[in-house]
């Protein structure tokens, strides 16, 4: 089998044997969406008033656990997965989870810094 073609971008890299360019399908939101094993979810809302971006960790029970405030993502979680891991507790297991988290504080760092007040969590 031939070696596929080496990606344009890489410039100083070589590539692994093996090496492979896999396509990815479209993701659902509905469909492939899976829930936290642990029942944890996470609301993230822009809290004007205060110029900072909140995360309030959910329980199964929609209880809220834990808020997490401050004005830049990396900030808030760093925070919060030290704060699991001081704990000894996991909220979130998952790392589509995870990257979900990541994608929607910068999404409200962004809205915060712009001033959108149109920002909402998908």
């Amino acid at each position: 089998m031939a070696q596929p073609e080496r990606p344009k971008w890489v410039k100083d890299k070589s590539t692994a044997d093996g090496f492979e360019v896999v396509q990815t399908p479209a993701w659902d939101d509905y469909k492939d969406f899976k829930i936290e094993p642990t029942g944890h979810y996470v609301l993230v809302k822009i809290l004007w008033d205060k110029a900072q971006i909140s995360v309030a960790v959910c329980d199964k029970e929609h209880r809220i656990l834990r808020e997490f405030r401050g004005r830049r993502a990396q900030d808030i979680w760093t925070a919060l997965f030290s704060y699991e891991e001081q704990h000894n507790v996991q909220w979130l297991t998952r790392k589509d989870h995870i990257a979900y988290l990541g994608k929607e504080l910068k999404k409200a760092e962004i809205a915060l810094a712009m001033g959108n007040t149109g920002y909402y969590q998908e």
